[in-house]
């Protein structure tokens, strides 16, 4: 079954752990084209809204919806999902072509097509057979990505995808999701690095203790505003 979605809506969503409620009735959409910056601090929420979005995590109510489809539509689904957590589920024992060539093949790809294209897309090309042990970890960072994107998602999930990163990582991780975004993907990047959201995020969602508290479009004086907005005033 071939799924095409054009935006992921939560729709009062909330989740809870016994008495704790990491999520508390959030509604919130993102579109094609859009860079969604996921904003708060640690234990706001964030990693919870991405499971979510992701069906790794079943909400305890509300829905969430890809399109027209709900995340019942299961396998489906997930086909169409990148997601780049904190572990980037790379083999370390193993060459940046051939971690990529295990995931391909694990999505049925034809590896031979598209382990090179995202080799490049990396900037990883000429690294291509060096174990990933030996990798810096804003490489390591980039090949993920790659591993991520191998089955073309529609939707991209991101939790902190700046640690460790240095400048020339940071501006080509950053310009291939800009580069997806007007491609027509969704991107959600969860993140508390204000400096490399602002002027990458097209809009923001922040977030505090659990809950929703701003969804806007990105603009300037991003870290005044949020400043304000979790400070409470």
């Amino acid at each position: 079954m071939s799924v095409h979605f054009d935006r992921i809506e939560l729709a009062d969503v909330s989740c809870h752990y016994g008495r704790r409620r990491a999520v508390s009735h959030i509604s919130l959409t993102a579109r094609r084209g859009d860079i969604l910056g996921l904003l708060g601090p640690n234990g706001a929420g964030k990693s919870t809204l991405l499971g979510l979005m992701a069906t790794l995590v079943a909400p305890t109510s509300g829905i969430v919806r890809y399109g027209e489809l709900s995340a019942e539509d299961g396998a489906n689904i997930r086909r169409q999902i990148g997601l780049l957590a904190h572990e980037l589920h790379l083999y370390p024992e193993l060459s940046a072509r051939q971690n990529l060539d295990f995931f391909a093949r694990l999505y049925q790809l034809d590896a031979d097509r598209v382990v090179p294209t995202a080799l490049d897309s990396a900037g990883l090309s000429d690294r291509a057979d060096d174990d990933v042990l030996a990798f810096s970890r804003g490489m390591r960072q980039r090949l993920a990505l790659e591993r991520a994107l191998l089955h073309g998602p529609r939707l991209l999930l991101l939790d902190e995808p700046f640690t460790g990163l240095d400048d020339r990582s940071v501006t080509i991780v950053s310009d291939r999701r800009r580069a997806l975004a007007a491609a027509g993907s969704i991107l959600v990047v969860a993140t508390h690095d204000l400096d490399l959201a602002d002027g990458l995020v097209t809009r923001v969602a922040i977030v505090r203790e659990g809950k929703l508290i701003a969804d806007e479009p990105a603009g300037t004086g991003l870290r005044g505003r949020y400043r304000s907005l979790v400070a409470g005033n």
